[in-house]
């Protein structure tokens, strides 16, 4: 358990990192590589940086989000990965909290230049991040009916 854990913070670090650990080394050389293309091509670390200094309004006009929408799903998969990698993800459908944080996370960018909560631009890092939670919650939901429906199939074969 402990290296599962260990291999999922690296790929939240960094993706590609979890997959070098794992051994898996090519597959992390191309996790890192389109990790620096999109952290590159989206302005990424300038809007993270505005973002973090209070600049939300700077921070949605450096983002460049046709490469920006790219990174949720490279980013969760990359953990999704590392830590199926390290023998997690054993349970039926464990995949979907991470597929469904990258559709969350994926929706909080596209309204991250708009969208207010409690009157507050939180701009394409912070909104995007909070929409990891309901993307987990939805994810652990449907992965919990889904498991009673085939435990229900099952009893009646």
């Amino acid at each position: 358990m402990e290296e599962r854990i260990e291999k999922v913070l690296w790929s939240i670090a960094l993706p590609g990192f979890g997959q070098i650990l794992n051994g898996k080394f090519f597959k992390g050389l191309l996790f890192i590589i389109l990790e620096f293309l999109i952290n590159v091509q989206s302005n990424l670390n300038q809007m993270i940086i505005y973002s973090f200094q209070g600049d939300i309004q700077s921070a949605i006009e450096q983002t460049n989000y046709q490469w920006l929408m790219f990174y949720p799903c490279l980013y969760m998969f990359a953990i999704w990965d590392a830590y199926r990698d390290a023998g997690g993800g054993k349970s039926p459908y464990s995949f979907l909290p991470f597929v469904f944080s990258a559709y969350f996370m994926t929706v909080g960018l596209i309204y991250s230049s708009s969208l207010k909560l409690f009157g507050s631009l939180l701009g394409p890092l912070f909104l995007s991040l909070l929409s990891v939670i309901p993307g987990i919650g939805v994810g652990l939901f449907i992965k919990s009916i889904l498991g009673i429906l085939k435990t229900k199939k099952q009893l009646k074969s």
